[in-house]
């Protein structure tokens, strides 16, 4: 592990913790209790991370709105920003998985790679403490900073936005749900509920509620 810890940046004084980051689910299965997931520390590393990153952006761009703060941030620790820190670090190499899921090809997984990450940082925190999970959350997420403040809104953050700027209470009565590919909002207020629903873009085409609601949000975006 000496290599990704020069990778890192970070000598771990219990290599222990750092093993276990590397753990997938489906090698701790077949070690039948030996070994223990990074289930827990990537819960754990997502916290720090999303919190690094709120704080970094709240005092370091005082002029920016609660929306485009919501924006960046979720661009910065998204599965694809996370997956390109992985593939920098080349953390497929020392992860630990099972059979299956070696032969399926986990160690280029998205979804594994990325929740790796959050899993390091997590044990980079337990070892040394949140100064130092920042230094390489500053390292490898932070320094994309520029480029998250560039891209496209996602389409949840983007409807909840245009919705709650259009509505006499603001905030009050809105909830937006995601639901697999699809959203729906369920608006509340004096006149009662209204609410829209699609799962995936077919669905929601036919909806008369998110159809003017995606085509404002094209409009916006433009």
């Amino acid at each position: 592990m000496t290599t990704l810890e020069e990778k890192l940046g970070y000598t771990f004084q219990s290599p222990e913790l750092l093993e276990n980051a590397l753990t997938h689910s489906s090698c701790a299965n077949e070690s039948r209790g030996k070994l223990q997931s990074n289930e827990r520390l990537e819960f754990l590393g997502d916290s720090i991370l999303g919190m690094v990153v709120a704080d970094h952006l709240y005092r370091n761009h005082p002029d920016l709105p609660e929306g485009e703060l919501t924006r960046t941030r979720s661009a910065l620790v998204c599965e694809e920003s996370l997956v390109e820190v992985a593939q920098a670090l080349g953390l497929g190499e020392y992860l630990k998985l099972g059979k299956g899921e070696e032969a399926g090809g986990g160690r280029e997984r998205p979804s594994i790679i990325a929740d790796a990450v959050e899993a390091v940082l997590a044990a980079v925190y337990l070892d040394g403490g949140i100064g130092s999970a920042r230094k390489i959350i500053q390292k490898f997420i932070l320094s994309r900073e520029v480029a998250g403040l560039t891209k496209p809104r996602d389409y949840k953050t983007a409807l909840q936005e245009l919705v709650q700027d259009s509505l006499p209470g603001g905030q009050d009565g809105l909830c937006v749900h995601a639901l697999g590919q699809g959203l729906r909002l369920l608006l509340g207020g004096a006149a009662g509920q209204h609410h829209g629903q699609g799962q995936g873009r077919r669905q929601q085409r036919h909806d008369p509620l998110f159809h003017g609601l995606s085509s404002s949000i094209s409009s916006d975006r433009a």
